[in-house]
């Protein structure tokens, strides 16, 4: 479940800012894939042993690669797929996969974006300092139109996209976009790879703080939910960005003790330092591979599908959505309009991206296309609702405007990439 304690907050984000369109991307080509192979039959329901149900999923992801790659082998619809072949697919990868060389080439970028000039206009969000600040702000912007929503999915699939290509075209990157195994960390957030601290992870936790009390997520009249502190809570200490400055935000941070904090101008210049409480039992509740493999397995529609995986409000489940994000605990991450502002958001929304991706290619003839919702936070106000041909932006961020029906494949439209 996503908390928002002040739900009047969505009254100054009406308006989604829009921009030029952006130039085109540099390509990367891919040798062409391999079929995957499933490990064992296919699975009809998420086992409760956690190595049997990683294995499931390893066997679910794997038949998912198998059809993106027979949807796009055909040469005869090259030109409805906007130009996506074998050739020039893309190809994510897990994070724990890339050599220490490819972190460090990613981060780099990360670190690129930190540095170049922000491209949103100063009396739009007057405290953004970088290109990476454009993406936050955005997503400041938009929070309350793109959480419980019929464009939740469609729109973080968007955005990391563009994400992706500001890397590649204002920063030279060229490899692989990595997404974070959620129930490989499920033992220790410390010693995982994204976390560890090291030069090639995302940085490590927070400094202690003593902490009083639980997280409170509040949502309505629904019951509180309470969710455990970790061992950090101050300033990351470690890892490549000990140096970088949140400068945007808070808006409704989740702090100890039920408390949440907040200021008068999300938008306005609030440099601070980007801290972490890294929660393991965070994501053994919520986002282990058990989780992972009922979200696909136990749902089919797109409505359940979405709905569970951001925690159904009244269920005292955040589902695997908010299980990530709160795992990582500080600030940003506690604060659902703020959190692509801590570097791993990235990684998280990729592993969120290759989870409706797998659950798509289980059935492409159903859920291809499957959308459900309205264009507002748990539909208030009530706003119409959502279909192929609603239209989505990500601001002065980069991109242009789309329709829905466009960013439903990630093989066709502007999309050309497919996971391990």
């Amino acid at each position: 479940m996503v908390a928002v304690s002040i739900l009047t907050l969505g009254a100054l984000f009406t308006q989604a800012w829009a921009m030029p369109a952006a130039t085109g991307s540099a390509i990367v080509s891919a040798a062409t894939p391999a079929a995957a192979t499933p490990t064992a039959a296919t699975p009809t329901a998420a086992s409760t042993s956690l190595p049997v149900a990683e294995s499931q999923l390893d066997n679910l992801a794997g038949l998912a690669y198998n059809a993106s790659v027979e949807s796009v082998s055909s040469d005869s619809d090259i030109e409805k797929r906007g130009g996506c072949s074998l050739s020039n697919l893309r190809i994510r990868r897990d994070w724990r996969a890339f050599s220490s060389p490819q972190k460090k080439a990613y981060i780099k970028s990360i670190l690129c974006l930190q540095e170049l000039p922000s491209l949103t206009p100063s009396d739009r969000a007057p405290g953004a300092r970088s290109r990476y600040d454009d993406f936050v702000a955005t997503h400041i912007n938009q929070t309350m139109t793109i959480h419980y929503t019929g464009t939740f999915l469609g729109w973080h699939r968007y955005f990391i996209w563009n994400f992706e290509e500001a890397m590649r075209n204002e920063c030279g990157y060229t490899g692989d976009f990595p997404y974070w195994n959620w129930g490989a960390d499920a033992g220790s957030l410390e010693n995982s790879q994204v976390f560890d601290g090291s030069d090639t992870s995302m940085s490590g936790n927070g400094a202690h703080i003593d902490a009083v009390g639980d997280i409170e997520l509040s949502l309505g009249s629904y019951p509180v939910i309470h969710l455990p502190t970790g061992n950090g809570g101050g300033c990351v200490t470690s890892g490549p960005f000990t140096n970088y400055s949140v400068n945007l935000g808070p808006v409704s941070l989740m702090l100890p003790g039920g408390e949440t904090g907040s200021t008068a101008n999300p938008f306005a210049y609030n440099p601070r330092c980007l801290k972490r409480d890294l929660s393991t039992k965070i994501i053994q509740d919520y986002a282990n591979f058990t989780s992972i493999v009922d979200l696909i397995l136990r749902y089919d529609n797109v409505y359940d599908f979405q709905m569970n995986m951001q925690g159904v409000p009244g269920s005292g489940s955040i589902g695997v959505h908010g299980g990530g994000h709160y795992s990582m605990g500080g600030d940003p991450s506690r604060d659902v309009f703020v959190s692509p502002g801590d570097p791993a958001f990235w990684l998280h929304h990729g592993m969120i991206d290759r989870t409706w991706w797998i659950w798509q290619n289980l059935n492409l003839r159903k859920r291809l296309n499957a959308i459900s919702g309205t264009g507002t936070f748990l539909n208030g106000p009530a706003s119409p609702n959502t279909t192929l041909d609603t239209l989505i932006n990500i601001g002065y961020a980069g991109g242009e405007t789309v329709a829905m029906r466009d960013i439903m494949s990630t093989v066709s439209g502007p999309f050309c990439y497919i996971y391990l």
